[in-house]
This record gives C-alpha cells, structure tokens and sequence, in this order.
C-alpha cells in the first residue's frame, strides 16, 4: 500500500531515549539508543524497521508503545498524545496497540497455560467470563493455526513456532489496530520463519492490522514491508518503499546491507566490506553517526549531521553524499575520486 492511500495511524517525531550507565567509579555515561527519530506509519501498511545489532529498533518500539517511558519527544497514535497519556488512559490504550515478542517461550508466564495467557488480556480489561471466554480463547487459537483443544497445556509442551503463534493469538485477543512485532522470527527456525511470516500477512489483510515488523532478516523484510527504515546507531538513515530501498539504496550504509543479502538468481555482485567497528551509542562519533566507516565520508561528515531529507517522492535519506538513484556505491566512491583528482 502506498503512504498516499492512507493517513498516519502512528506519528513518532524527534524521539529519543537515553540510559544513564555508570561504570565502577568513572564518571556516568548517557547511552543514546534512539537518538532523534522521525517517521509516519500509514493505516493498513507494514513498515519494516532494519539495522545491527544495538541499532536501536527494538528500543524504538518499546518507546512508541510506552513500554518504556522516552527521554524526549512526541508519539501519537490516532491523534491521541501517547506519552501525556495517564496510566488508566495508557491501559485503554493498549487494546489498540500491542507487542510480539522476539522470544516466545520468554514472553509466555510458564505457569500459566496458554487458555490461561491469552484470558489474562480479557480478565485485565474485564471483556469477557466463563464459557464466553474460553469460546474466544479456542476461535484465537484455532485462527492462528493452532488446536484448540491445547489450551489447557503450558508452553513446554509446544514448539518455538506453535509458542509464537501463542504469543500472536495473544496479541490479537484485544483485537489491535498496530501491532509492534519485534524481531518475532530470529529466535526460530528457518524452515518455521516462513510459516509465522506467511501468518503475519493474512492477518494484516484479513483483520486490517498496521504493522511495524523489526527484524534483521533483510529477505524476511522485504517480502512482508511496505515500505522500510533502516536505522544505524541511534539514528533513522533512510526510509523508502520496499522496492525502492532495495532496488537503488541512497545511504551507503544501506548499500553496504544490501551487498551481503544473496539473490535468487546467482547473480553474483561485489560485497561491500565496511572499515572498523560500530562506534559504541555511549560515545557515538560527531557529525553522521556513520562517518566513521563510511568510503565517501569527507569533512563535511564529521562536522555536521545529515538531516532527514525527501531525496525523491517517497524516499528519505539522512547523507551529505547520497547515492543517486541506481547508482552503486562503487561508482559513487569512484566518481568522489574523480572529483578530487
């Protein structure tokens, strides 16, 4: 779907979320996982959130549904101001806006059975008793391909793939409007990912779901997103629709990504091998949080933050040198060279 066809169901702008980290006696550190975000998810769409480890995503996601309170900026979800929220509000607010976990064995109580796991979203918000509930219980169950007459059993008794269906029925009791999915295939196997991906897009066409999916998986990502963000270091570099974004990247960052996905086809293409390490969020370098690996980055880099900019309809890029529509990240540090010839 395209942004144009829907209005913004979820508008995160400039959001940050900062940690106080102390370290023996040394003198505290602000730790800047989500440092400045920006960016719009349409009603009916699937926005893919991509990046390294310790990028920020699944932080970013926690702070859009309040699941930790951000340091600064604004959420809002139909209109509502979600961080001015009070917690009764807050707790309204949940039956429209809900989390899949990345670990589906750690976000299910291993005491409670799953009837009783998914029940405890009707009991909080006191929706639905006796027969009438254990009815909904067994139609989720059933719904997201599961038996329903296993409600009475724990999870250790299911695999990682059936917990996460678990884990999807229980975000779905309260009927949601956005669901925030983090990372909720990396922790199964590969043969069960494509099942529970499979199962994300029926429901969102089925039940009208907004999506924001976070994941390292580019593949996964690009079969199941409309559009993607990429994040590196604390900050959004770029967001476009799917194709575009892996089609003809502007970050080099993202170009670099992209270079290590494998095609289908065995076309074989350069990999492109990235100089240093990821600076650490706790002392991120000035200027692009990326200039510190990046091959075009000129003094321009270090002295200034690129902002979020619309490169072209659709396509935003945070770069002082963006890579121009399909050109390579090759041809572009061949062509600087040129220049500085």
């Amino acid at each position: 779907m395209s942004a144009t066809d829907a209005k913004p169901l979820v508008k995160v702008s400039h959001l940050k979320k900062h940690f106080r980290i102390k370290e023996g006696f040394a003198k505290p550190k602000i730790l800047r996982a989500v440092d400045g975000v920006s960016f719009d998810i349409y009603e009916g769409e699937t926005l893919g959130l991509v990046g390294e480890s310790g990028c920020g995503k699944s932080t970013l996601g926690r702070n859009i549904l309040r699941l930790q309170e951000p340091t600064e900026g604004t959420v809002t979800f139909e209109d509502q101001d979600v961080l001015s929220l009070s917690n009764r509000d807050l707790r309204n607010l949940r039956k429209d806006m809900q989390m899949i976990y990345q670990d589906p064995f750690g976000s299910l109580n291993p005491r409670f059975s799953i009837g009783q796991s998914i029940g405890e979203m009707y009991d909080i918000h006191q929706l639905y008793k006796g027969k009438e509930k254990e009815q909904k219980i067994q139609e989720l169950l059933e719904y997201v391909g599961l038996d329903p007459t296993r409600m009475n059993h724990y999870p250790h008794e299911f695999s990682g793939g059936q917990r996460q269906r678990v884990g999807i029925a229980r975000a779905l009791a309260l009927n949601p409007k956005f669901i925030v999915a983090d990372e909720p295939v990396s922790a199964l196997d590969v043969s069960v990912q494509s099942q529970i991906i499979n199962l994300l897009m029926r429901l969102k066409k089925e039940l009208g779901l907004t999506l924001l999916f976070i994941a390292h998986g580019l593949n996964v990502v690009r079969h199941i997103s409309d559009r993607v963000g990429v994040m590196y270091l604390g900050k959004l570099v770029e967001l476009a629709h799917t194709d575009e974004v892996f089609d003809s990247p502007a970050h080099p960052y993202t170009a670099a990504l992209l270079s290590t996905v494998p095609e289908a086809n065995h076309v074989k293409k350069e990999r492109i091998i990235l100089r240093g390490e990821v600076p650490s969020p706790a002392n991120p370098p000035s200027g692009c949080r990326f200039q510190t690996r990046c091959p075009l980055a000129t003094n321009l880099c270090k002295q200034e933050i690129p902002e979020l900019t619309e490169m072209t309809p659709g396509h935003f890029v945070a770069c002082h040198y963006p890579l121009q529509p399909y050109e390579t990240l090759q041809d572009a540090i061949k062509k600087q060279n040129q220049e500085g010839a």
